[in-house]
């Protein structure tokens, strides 16, 4: 175990964490996991978890912090009339078996693989957050159908396996199909929670191995990380929310592009030279 002075640094880390994710799942519909996964990853490391096991239980945790803190942005969206409730209810079923399958896949690979699928995957999201135009459409609708049937369990699929929610994927492919911004922002937090209320199931009945586990494990979920990160994103999803509807639409896009982009090369550094 930690002594006092390593501990008091990281559960601060974690607060800033937990407080930035809030404020991002506010802004930009995403659950948080953009910014959850890298802080336990460092968190868990630093501590002398770096194990085979240590991705998977950044993804579990990140996605148990997402059921919270998505449900908190939703509500706050939803009081201004933001969130799109017929392409949530349409694409809720396949974003769902999406996750399972996201789950299944996970609990099978190691850390260096699941630290390139986020890093590599998050940087081609944010590219196209960054040079994509507006102009770009795939349509001029959400789709129905087969290519519904087809892109909702994608984006649970991959969410999952980057420990995210629904935003990094959602809003690109609502923006793609003429769903205005912050209109994508908004329903992209509730994909948050078709993602991870189903997964996060799942890892609570997949553990770890015990020479492994860091201290307070419940499944594949760090309870002690869950709590600190989620008690401070309760308090900074509504700011995040407000400030997303003070911003224009391209500043938005642009701030969140940055952001995941950061995150992604950093990942692919960590993956790579440790």
């Amino acid at each position: 175990m930690a002594d006092v002075n390593t501990l008091l640094p990281l559960i601060s880390l974690l607060m800033v964490a937990g407080a930035f994710a809030g404020l991002l799942a506010g802004m930009l519909g995403v659950g948080g996991g953009i910014v959850h996964v890298p802080a336990f990853f460092y968190v868990f490391q630093t501590l002398g978890y770096d194990g085979p096991y240590l991705m998977r239980i950044c993804l579990a945790t990140s996605l148990a912090a997402i059921i919270v803190t998505s449900m908190r942005s939703v509500m706050a969206h939803q009081k201004r009339g933001a969130v799109d409730w017929d392409i949530l209810r349409s694409w809720a079923p396949g974003i769902a078996i999406g996750a399972l399958l996201g789950v299944m896949i996970a609990a099978a690979l190691r850390t260096t693989t699941l630290q390139v699928i986020f890093g590599v995957t998050a940087f081609l999201v944010g590219l196209y957050l960054a040079f994509g135009r507006q102009s770009w459409r795939l349509g001029a609708q959400m789709p129905g159908g087969l290519l519904r049937a087809l892109l909702s369990p994608v984006v649970g699929f991959l969410s999952v396996l980057m420990g995210i929610g629904g935003g990094s994927f959602g809003v690109p492919l609502m923006s793609l199909f003429g769903v205005a911004m912050h209109r994508a922002v908004a329903t992209a937090a509730g994909f948050g929670v078709l993602i991870a209320v189903p997964s996060v199931a799942v890892f609570l009945l997949v553990g770890v191995p015990v020479e492994a586990q860091p201290p307070y494990m419940l499944g594949s979920v760090n309870l002690a990380a869950f709590a600190v990160a989620v008690s401070m994103t309760l308090i900074t999803a509504p700011l995040g929310a407000r400030l997303a509807h003070a911003m224009d639409a391209m500043v938005l896009r642009r701030v969140f592009a940055v952001f995941i982009l950061f995150v992604a090369l950093n990942m692919l550094r960590k993956a790579t030279w440790g």
